[in-house]
């Protein structure tokens, strides 16, 4: 099943607190806008690819506790980037001054803030073409580091700021580098 993008624009513009309630009467479906207004449906992940998604965000998740500099997110927390786009990257982090500048609001629904670190996992159902753009409008908007990993291909491609995209071969770490001190992913877990 691959993700569904419906264009609402000449019927409905769904406002932010429109979109929030959407989400949350639909909690069975995972919802993502584009900045242009498109609804797009994303379908559940299959066992392995959510099994190795929940490793990737273990690792995450146990870096951030020791680390203590930043907070973590699953898949399922959405972003709304600066250019109007809701966004659920498969884990990210943000610093966590940033995220404590936020409101207590802010915090509860999609916050308003672009992570300084995302991580896409490409499952069998997606598109490398839309996770390739979607990985530049995380760039576009903020995010620092971004890791698109490609598991049929065996390949990583990194995203920084100011910078052509990396591509790696069967790494078997990757490094936080300085955005994320300190934190090496084993990508071992998620081949």
């Amino acid at each position: 099943m691959n993700a569904l993008t419906v264009n609402l624009q000449s019927v409905l513009e769904l406002t932010d607190e429109q979109f929030f309630n959407l989400c949350q009467a639909n909690r069975e479906l995972r919802f993502e806008r584009t900045a242009t207004g498109e609804l797009i449906i994303m379908p559940p992940t299959g066992g392995e690819t959510g099994n190795k998604n929940a490793r990737i965000t273990q690792q995450l998740m146990n870096w951030t506790d020791t680390d203590g500099t930043g907070i973590a997110f699953d898949s399922s927390t959405c972003f709304k980037l600066p250019n109007g786009a809701d966004r659920s990257p498969d884990a990210s982090w943000i610093k966590l001054e940033r995220w404590d500048a936020l409101t207590e609001e802010e915090k509860q629904k999609f916050p308003p803030i672009c992570p300084d670190f995302v991580i896409e996992l490409l499952s069998p159902s997606d598109s490398l073409k839309v996770a390739q753009e979607k990985m530049r409008e995380y760039i576009e908007n903020g995010v620092r580091l971004g890791w698109l990993i490609n598991r049929k291909s065996r390949q990583v491609e990194i995203y920084r700021q100011g910078q052509e995209v990396e591509v790696l071969e069967s790494p078997v770490t990757l490094s936080g580098e300085d955005v994320l001190q300190g934190f090496i992913l084993n990508i071992e877990a998620i081949w």
